[in-house]
């Protein structure tokens, strides 16, 4: 970065070696969320890490930001601003990626967000609908952060369960994304506000595929069921499981559903790939679960 916030606008100069090779695309997104918690520095940095999952989840490399954040001036003064940014800054240094500037407006709900802007190499683009017969699925985080956030600000959730929760919603999806590459993934997405079984459907697509799932090979977080019992439940869940119902065939009860279409933020990556890679994604190390496969059909998803 060579001319950051105060200007006009930022400038990066793209790195030599990109430029010599003539493979690298560009890769942009946009993503704004609102507060999941009350510390404004916690909030900023899960708000960087899921604007930058996009990036990663198409196989990118993020190089430059810019902050988008609403905000009503009356109710909330400049060290809360400056430590939203100090926490979005946090997550930046760590993936490698400049803030150029931003941009406020006045918004009586606070939100706030990034515009991203990567490259990816044009031989390793993973798309979401690429998955193939007989590839398994591979998801790289466990679900839950809706329901942990629903309880968080009910004030129904316990301090270790916020902490863990918290540590997943903070990790970025880096090595994920390398790990999806070395064990050469055919399809990626992240998961995100349509819960696991929402990006399921938007991988399928119209492709004549059928996902099988696992209920119990799916990483979710240890408390999510105490959570369902208790009516903890986020409205974005009911609304999923009603736009995916009618394509799921199972025999799961609603309280299993709900977790499967509990809305993420900064989820994992879900990706297919050949079972005989399986062994390469291994020795990357990386935290994920075998949690299905998939078979020639029509669109359905079949949980067990």
């Amino acid at each position: 970065m060579i001319v950051g916030p105060g200007d006009d606008a930022g400038i990066f100069i793209l790195k030599e070696d990109f430029l010599k090779t003539g493979n690298w695309a560009l890769v942009e997104t946009v993503d704004i969320i609102t507060p999941l918690v009350d510390d404004p520095y916690l909030f900023g940095a899960i708000s960087a890490t899921n604007s930058l999952s996009d990036i990663y989840a198409m196989g990118g490399r993020p190089l430059t930001a810019l902050a988008i954040l609403g905000y009503d001036p009356c109710d909330f003064d400049t060290n809360t601003i400056k430590e939203i940014l100090r926490g979005c800054l946090s997550q930046l240094e760590l993936a490698g990626v400049s803030l150029l500037g931003g941009h406020t407006v006045e918004d009586p709900e606070i939100k706030f967000g990034l515009s991203v802007t990567g490259i990816v190499s044009r031989d390793e683009i993973l798309r979401k609908d690429g998955g193939m017969p007989g590839d398994i699925l591979c998801l790289t985080k466990p679900l839950g952060t809706g329901l942990a956030t629903t309880a968080l600000k009910a004030q129904k959730l316990p301090e270790a369960a916020f902490k863990e929760v918290l540590s997943w919603m903070l990790l970025l999806n880096d090595k994920a994304r390398d790990a999806a590459i070395l064990s050469r993934a055919k399809a990626c997405t992240d998961i995100t506000g349509f819960g696991l079984l929402g990006h399921c459907m938007n991988m399928i697509s119209d492709k004549p595929v059928d996902y099988f799932l696992s209920f119990e090979k799916i990483p979710k977080l240890s408390f999510l069921k105490d959570l369902v019992k208790s009516g903890l439940v986020p409205k974005g869940a009911y609304d999923n499981l009603n736009f995916c119902r009618e394509r799921i065939i199972t025999e799961l009860d609603e309280d299993s559903l709900l977790i499967l279409t509990d809305p993420q933020t900064s989820g994992g990556l879900l990706f297919s790939i050949d079972p005989e890679n399986l062994p390469v994604l291994e020795k990357t190390g990386i935290f994920f679960s075998v949690i299905g496969e998939i078979k020639k059909g029509s669109g359905r998803i079949y949980i067990k």
